[in-house]
């Protein structure tokens, strides 16, 4: 489903989507087996709207048509995670199986800072299995539900991971690929040659229009799988925090040093304890290079509160790795 378009000046149109688009070619080679086993964890998510009559989808402010969009399995017990935007503002919400069979799914909860929102139906389905890792230039495939016609596959490679700068929600970890991806079923899967998810289906970044230019982005299947988790177990996503702001590194600093600065900390929370200080620049959160505050943000959100990140900073003419432990925010 088109959800909104965000215009930003001096930048091309982006066009938040739902969808696959037919079957193309593929950069590298794919297990077609296992490609087609993994449509079974993938669904196509109907929600009902007030006033939109039962078959109908109701229309962008420009005129068109917002389809049906898409979920995939990725918790065992009937659980289906697809985008926060597919859902709208729903009287019901109805999901169709590959098999065809359609069945009543209730809101377990919604994330709308990740995108993120978890149904669940009374029938278990496949669980994907989830990739080992997202090299890029391997190859990729998007299964979804392009333009409400059904699920279908289009293939092509991961361009780019960790991608945090695409500016269509306030916390994103964006797998990148040129898989062919078109307005019809956001909540859709982003899977490798052997069937295995790398994340789901979010977004396409379109110059003047919603149609598939290459650059499409689906948020990682570590980042939909913290939100579901949480969402599953307390309705709701249990923020974490390190207790420090970051900012961009000064201008000055840029030519020799990548990196976000540490604008303050807590006084007695997790990074003043660890012995990180405001002027520090950190270049590491894990094993996550950080570059921009937003990327600071993603690997930050990643962890659960009381989960130990090893935090790579700068101070001065010394490397130093602090030991900061995540605690609980009730932000959200």
């Amino acid at each position: 489903m088109i959800a909104k378009l965000l215009s930003v000046k001096s930048m091309p149109l982006i066009a938040l989507i739902a969808a696959t688009g037919p079957v193309t070619a593929s950069a590298a080679p794919v297990d077609p087996n296992r490609i087609a086993d993994a449509r079974n964890s993938v669904v196509v998510v109907v929600p009902a709207w007030q006033g939109v009559r039962q078959g109908f989808a109701p229309r962008t402010t420009d005129r068109r048509i917002a389809p049906e969009g898409s979920g995939i399995a990725i918790v065992p017990g009937g659980y289906i995670a697809t985008n926060d935007h597919v859902l709208g503002d729903p009287i019901a919400v109805d999901v169709r199986l590959a098999d065809g069979r359609r069945l009543p799914a209730r809101i377990v909860g919604r994330h709308k800072p990740s995108d993120v929102a978890l149904l669940k139906i009374d029938t278990d389905l496949p669980v994907f299995t989830i990739a080992p890792g997202a090299p890029v230039a391997a190859p990729a495939c998007a299964i979804g539900n392009p333009f409400g016609r059904g699920l279908s596959v289009s293939c092509g490679v991961i361009s780019a991971v960790m991608r945090s700068n695409a500016g269509f929600n306030e916390i994103e970890d964006f797998i990148q690929t040129d898989a062919a991806v078109n307005p019809g079923g956001s909540g859709g899967a982003l899977v490798d040659g052997k069937g295995r998810l790398l994340g789901m289906v979010s977004a396409i970044f379109a110059q003047g229009s919603d149609v598939n230019l290459g650059v499409n982005f689906a948020a990682s299947a570590a980042l939909v799988r913290r939100v579901v988790d949480d969402l599953k177990d307390h309705g709701r996503v249990v923020d974490s925090s390190l207790g420090l702001e970051t900012g961009d590194l000064p201008a000055a600093a840029q030519s020799t040093q990548a990196g976000v600065t540490v604008l303050r900390t807590e006084p007695n929370g997790p990074a003043f304890k660890a012995g990180i200080e405001a002027g520090d620049i950190i270049t590491k959160v894990g094993e996550r290079n950080v570059q921009t505050p937003a990327q600071f943000r993603a690997a930050a959100f990643l962890a659960k509160p009381g989960d130990v990140l090893a935090v790579t900073h700068v101070r001065g003419d010394k490397t130093l790795e602090a030991r900061v432990i995540a605690t609980s925010s009730q932000r959200r």
